[in-house]
């Protein structure tokens, strides 16, 4: 659980503030480590690179930025889908469960309103060299083989209990590495996976201007 002298104090009046962040990690962290079960891949000895909040106003975005530069420093400030997206690494870095998470993400809004604030999902980095999200999907299957069915489409019996996924391929405007990406939800969180991790992606933001 990140400590309130990490986390800082919220100098701002917004709608999330960094007492909410403090306060709502075991609540995240629990929801996170249920869905890594569940995925099977609470044993896999993955890397996760970074976790990331969700806001729907300027005001907290801005509130949260100038709390995590105090504990750390921005290494990508960057465009993706139209929006800025702030990666910045930590001083100290986060735990959940057996991860030590280095990174946080913190997207200013967009048009779309998030029904919750707050920690929103982490990001693993497995291993794979796909370039599209159907290659990675058949990395994962290798991997974690009781994903198959899943991966599949096949219908859960309990409704209530599926697990939602999202193939996607984000990329920032002056990104070069490929990252496909299988995000799966389930109860307000989200894990998403990919070949590679936050760094190595911002890396490549720099080819073209060495």
């Amino acid at each position: 659980m990140p400590s309130s002298k990490m986390l800082g104090t919220n100098p701002t009046q917004s709608s999330l503030s960094y007492t909410d962040l403090l306060h709502s990690w075991a609540q995240f962290e629990a929801k996170i480590l249920n869905l890594l079960t569940k995925l099977d891949l609470a044993d896999k000895k993955l890397e996760c690179d970074h976790v990331a909040v969700r806001v729907n106003s300027i005001a907290s975005a801005d509130a949260l930025r100038q709390a995590f530069c105090q504990v750390g420093h921005i290494i990508s400030d960057n465009q993706i889908n139209g929006r800025c997206i702030l990666i910045i690494e930590l001083n100290t870095p986060l735990t959940l469960g057996e991860f030590s998470i280095p990174c946080v993400e913190l997207p200013y809004p967009s048009d779309k309103l998030y029904p919750q604030e707050g920690w929103e999902h982490i990001e693993l980095v497995i291993p794979s060299l796909a370039k599209d999200c159907e290659a990675l999907s058949q990395d994962l299957r290798l991997l974690c083989p009781r994903l198959t069915s899943l991966l599949s489409g096949e219908p859960c019996s309990e409704p209530s209990e599926s697990i939602h996924i999202k193939m996607s391929s984000p990329k920032g405007e002056k990104e070069r590495l490929a990252n496909p990406t299988i995000a799966f939800k389930y109860q307000e969180v989200c894990i998403k996976v990919h070949p590679h991790g936050i760094k190595a992606v911002i890396a490549s933001e720099q080819v073209d201007t060495i």
